[in-house]
């Protein structure tokens, strides 16, 4: 699973639009817009009246926190205030801790006066989810943990089904009942859309709405096969602070004109070990296990390539990686490893063959980097695309050991990174 953050905005917007699908009661307000550098605020302001009949909150939207002690939210503005707000932050550099980043979206909501605070935040883990509550919400949630109740739930329960009542013991009658009806649809909300980590904090109740007032957001991009259309036109920022490479820009914006995934986050440029690895989930298999390994710090890029790519899509994503892995020479040499589980309908024969095609463009800048490389795959015609990529390195004279699923996945990192420890 790999946990992709979201904008605030998408969170709430697709809270707004699907919470009710959970729950004949509890709904979310449909208020907000999302400002970017070429939005013309005016021409926005027609087709969304309110945001010059309500009094507004306007903050950063770029998946950093802490944005009220950075002194980066306004309350309780008129349109034109938060205009001027948003022309003097919109390209601004600020420093959030240790990260700095230029500013260039923001939300833009109703201002809701209120007095109650709650805080709820559900985490995915291997053996479930976790759902915590507490009546104690707001920016000292911390200084309060304390006060937070938590409910775990086994993967294999029915999120129908969950009892909430433990987590709202406390609460008094009159606000009972609906912020129960709340935590069970959001946690349906939740597991129905491909959630990885979901924190509000804090939400208040106005009526027979549940307002989010700040939501912070993480999805299983692995996830969207089935929940894309949930989702909506939505966008994974990169984190604040960063931005994208000429290459990771090229890869995502081949992601976007491919039915399938291609995914490409450059980790250390001058890094050792380097994967090419079909498959979300194995993606993250393969990370860990050279983390666990010891190699962390070598590891020079995170992504996969899976949803069954055309041969010319693998190919482009084949030669980036390897392009970028023989750009600068370690004495030591580099490690390349084209990994993936079992494929369920991803021809591996047909990928194989464009990575074969990088392969042949690649082999003398692999060689003069003394780059090894490891092969692991199954799954539809993987034999085939096995016995190419022996046939490939014989003819070539390239360093390559090639496995197929009777190999586990750890153990062909291990054989890369720790040879001297495998029997």
């Amino acid at each position: 699973m790999a946990q992709r953050g979201i904008r605030e905005y998408d969170a709430k917007r697709m809270m707004a639009r699907h919470l009710k699908d959970y729950s004949d009661r509890v709904s979310v307000p449909e208020k907000m817009v999302l400002i970017c550098p070429n939005t013309d605020m005016d021409e926005l302001a027609g087709r969304n009246p309110w945001l010059k009949e309500e009094r507004l909150v306007v903050k950063p939207d770029q998946l950093f926190g802490k944005r009220g002690k950075n002194n980066l939210i306004l309350l309780d503005a008129d349109f034109e205030a938060a205009k001027a707000f948003i022309r003097e932050k919109m390209g601004q550099t600020i420093t959030v801790g240790k990260t700095s980043g230029e500013l260039s979206h923001f939300l833009v909501e109703p201002f809701v006066p209120h007095e109650e605070e709650y805080y709820v935040a559900i985490r995915s883990d291997r053996d479930g989810d976790t759902i915590y509550f507490s009546a104690a919400g707001g920016v000292d949630i911390e200084e309060n943990w304390d006060s937070v109740k938590s409910l775990h739930i086994s993967i294999e329960a029915d999120p129908a089904a969950v009892d909430v009542s433990p987590l709202v013991a406390e609460i008094p009658d009159n606000k009972k009942e609906i912020i129960a009806d709340f935590l069970k649809a959001l946690f349906r909300f939740y597991a129905g859309l491909g959630f990885a980590y979901l924190e509000i904090n804090p939400f208040t109740i106005k009526g027979e709405q549940v307002i989010p007032l700040d939501t912070v957001a993480r999805l299983d991009d692995t996830a969207a096969f089935e929940c894309a259309k949930k989702w909506g036109d939505i966008t994974f920022p990169a984190p604040f602070g960063r931005s994208l490479s000429k290459e990771e820009k090229y890869i995502k914006m081949l992601d976007e004109k491919s039915g399938a995934s291609l995914k490409l986050t450059i980790l250390n440029p001058k890094g050792r070990v380097w994967t090419m690895v079909a498959g979300g989930g194995a993606s993250v298999i393969y990370a860990d296990t050279v983390v666990d390994l010891g190699f962390g710090e070598e590891l020079a890029n995170y992504g996969e390539y899976s949803g069954n790519p055309t041969t010319d899509e693998t190919y482009e994503y084949a030669k980036t990686i390897m392009d970028l892995m023989t750009r600068e020479k370690d004495p030591r040499g580099k490690v390349l490893i084209i990994g993936g589980g079992i494929a369920n309908f991803t021809d591996v024969a047909k990928t194989f063959t464009g990575i074969i095609t990088a392969l042949r463009e690649y082999a003398d800048r692999l060689k003069e980097n003394n780059v090894k490389i490891y092969v692991r795959r199954g799954g539809p015609n993987y034999k085939e695309g096995l016995r190419k990529m022996k046939a490939v390195a014989e003819e070539l004279g390239l360093d390559m050991e090639v496995y197929g699923p009777e190999t586990h996945m750890t153990k062909i990192v291990r054989m890369a990174l720790k040879p001297e420890e495998v029997a």
